[in-house]
Parts: C-alpha cells; sequence; structure tokens
C-alpha cells in the first residue's frame, strides 16, 4: 500500500508552506526523513527527529536519525518501518530537523491508497509555498504573571551581614 502525506512547515510562518508526498507503507521513515528534506530543499545532513503525535499534535516518542543516546537504546528511523507508527488510527507525526534551526514540520497520513504501476516511489505529488531562509521563530504562549517577576527582586543587601539572620556559630 501507498501512503500519502501532507507535510506543512510549522504554522508560525505568514504563508502556507507544504508538500504532498507517496511513500510505500514497508519504506522506513529515514526513507520519508529524506523524501522530506529533498521537497523543502534540504541538505540532510542536519540530525532531525520525527515524534509520535496525537490530534492535538502533541510531541510523543521520539525516533532519530541517529542514536545519540548514552545507552544505545534511542529507536532509529532506519530500523522503523512507516507502517509501524503510522497506520488509520496513529495518522500524526512532528517532524524536526536541524536542532539548531528547528525546522518544524506536521506530518498526517492523509490518504492509504494501491500502488500505481509505473510510479517511482517516493514520489513528490505537490509542492506549495516557498520556504523561507529562516526557520520561523518559535511563538510560546506565556502566562502573565511570569513577565512581571524579578528573580533578583528581595529588597535583601548582600553586603549587610548583620541584617541575616543565622548564627555563624552553628556548629
Amino acid at each position: 500500500m501507498i501512503y500519502r502525506f501532507r507535510v506543512i512547515l510549522d504554522n508560525d510562518v505568514d504563508d502556507d508552506v507544504f508538500r504532498d508526498l507517496e511513500i510505500r507503507e514497508t519504506d522506513t521513515l529515514e526513507d520519508l526523513h529524506n523524501i522530506i528534506t529533498q521537497s523543502f530543499g534540504f541538505d540532510g545532513t542536519e540530525m532531525a527527529s520525527f515524534y509520535l503525535s496525537n490530534i492535538q499534535w502533541d510531541q510523543g516518542e521520539e525516533i532519530s536519525l541517529f542514536d545519540l543516546s548514552e545507552d544505545t537504546s534511542a529507536r532509529l528511523m532506519n530500523e522503523t518501518a512507516i507502517n509501524d507508527v503510522v497506520h488509520d488510527k496513529q495518522t500524526r507525526l512532528i517532524y524536526v530537523y536541524d536542532f539548531l534551526s528547528m525546522w518544524t514540520f506536521y506530518v498526517e497520513l492523509a490518504e492509504i491508497v494501491e500502488e500505481t504501476q509505473g510510479v517511482d516511489y517516493p514520489n513528490l505529488m505537490f509542492v506549495h509555498g516557498q520556504i523561507p531562509d529562516e526557520a520561523p521563530e518559535k511563538i510560546f504562549d506565556t502566562d502573565d504573571d511570569f513577565d512581571d517577576f524579578d528573580e533578583f527582586e528581595d529588597d535583601l543587601d548582600i553586603e549587610d551581614y548583620d541584617g541575616l539572620d543565622f548564627d555563624e556559630n552553628w556548629n
């Protein structure tokens, strides 16, 4: 079977930027990583990871391009078939490319279809929008009370030892 994915650049950009891809369900996540990087014009040399996701796009288990864990326990893209993590009940992944720039993409299974004779897979079906020169800056929701917090505002003079309440001969 062929999985059709829509891969959408994080919605913090002004214009919609996405790619529609086709890939065999038995291909690996590394194969999916390769077509995503190629379709968005990346060279593919940076670290990347997929994350399982739910309907709210919450980030779940990580599947890495390389194992950087100390105990070599990381789940790897080249060892994970796409249909092991994506199917009709689990349709969403988050893909992060280049952990310094944090290019973030939402990957959603749109359709499962029969393989078409004469089509080479993976296949880039549709391109919409141009990727910006830099990764979109992340905008995080903040608590208004935290904005007024000053960790150094406690009215204590650290040079005034007489005003501190402690017994210097405690032992």
